[in-house]
């Protein structure tokens, strides 16, 4: 489904729960209407695939030719992801003020993508602080750990603030909106890397499937985010090869108001703009046309051209 879509990589969420959770946290009774189990643990351990399961995923997305990368919950996921031989690490927002596992991650070399749900602004360059050094090969995510998250909770102006305090590294998106407008905004705004749950159907139970996308929406998505990539383009301003067409229908010239007979000296009030045939003097050039001579009569509504002002040095632009 992902790569019909034309996603570029499947996450999923690896735990190994003993090293997640402490005891208490999985004997807790979970009596929630998204739970699988009477207690949080046993929920916990109904939903999660064993290592076999991870291999098995593994291979299928390098058969259909797609990254297969999981978010390591806990130090020992990743050191089972490492084994696993996945091309990036995930870290969930969970872990990223947890120094010793980011330490420990980083240290495997691998590129790292870490979300920062929860996090502060101050608790971001510190992350920065200790995992650069040891790995430079990382981006954040901005991202606010609510499901399904309101617009106005998203502030994707983090993402230029990480751009300006973090300028070496690429700033992507984690979203746990509804729909595509703002991952597709986020893109607009340079995010490198988007990040959306994705479920087959929003009715199932659990929390994240009504925070995530159908694989209609999800391809709607990527559609738009390649349109949104090629229409970044160039931050050079200038008049394009396919604006030619309007130009020459369109594009203005400066056109006399009056008749100005020859020899006369020009002002203002003798000239106006007008979109005219044949094409003369751009616009720009009005300026500069004040106080030429011209060199023969001019009619009134004729488009001024350079052959009938003296002395005219065509102004070249560097």
């Amino acid at each position: 489904v992902l790569q019909d879509c034309g996603a570029d990589c499947a996450k999923f969420q690896k735990s190994e729960l003993e090293y997640k959770f402490n005891k208490k946290a999985l004997e807790r009774p979970y009596t929630s209407k998204h739970s699988w189990a009477k207690t949080y643990g046993e929920h916990k351990r109904h939903l999660e695939f064993s290592h076999d399961q991870y291999r098995e995923l593994k291979k299928y997305a390098e058969e259909i030719g797609i990254f297969f990368t999981a978010s390591g919950m806990d130090e020992m996921a990743v050191e089972f992801l490492h084994e696993l031989d996945v091309p990036f690490f995930k870290v969930g927002s969970g872990d990223t003020n947890n120094f010793p596992y980011l330490e420990k991650t980083a240290k495997k070399g691998r590129p790292m993508v870490i979300s920062s749900g929860m996090q502060s602004m101050d608790t971001m360059h510190q992350v920065y602080q200790i995992v650069k050094p040891i790995n430079p090969n990382f981006c954040f995510l901005q991202c606010t750990s609510a499901y399904p998250l309101q617009p106005e909770d998203v502030n994707l102006r983090v993402i230029s603030a990480y751009q300006s305090a973090f300028p070496d590294i690429p700033i992507g998106y984690s979203g746990h909106e509804t729909g595509i407008a703002i991952s597709v905004a986020a893109v607009a705004m340079g995010a490198k890397v988007v990040e959306r749950h994705v479920t087959l159907d929003k009715t199932w139970k659990g929390s994240d499937h009504q925070a995530s996308l159908e694989p209609n929406e999800l391809a709607e998505l990527v559609k738009a985010i390649r349109t949104v990539e090629k229409a970044m383009g160039s931050p050079v301003k200038q008049l394009l090869p396919c604006e030619m067409a309007c130009k020459e229908k369109l594009g203005k010239s400066v056109v006399a108001k009056v008749t100005i007979p020859e020899g006369t000296v020009l002002t203002l009030d003798m000239l106006t703009v007008k979109v005219g045939e044949p094409k003369g003097y751009p616009p720009e050039a009005i300026f500069d046309l004040v106080g030429q001579k011209v060199k023969r009569n001019i009619e009134e509504d004729e488009t001024i051209t350079e052959q009938a002002v003296e002395n005219h040095v065509k102004k070249v632009k560097c």
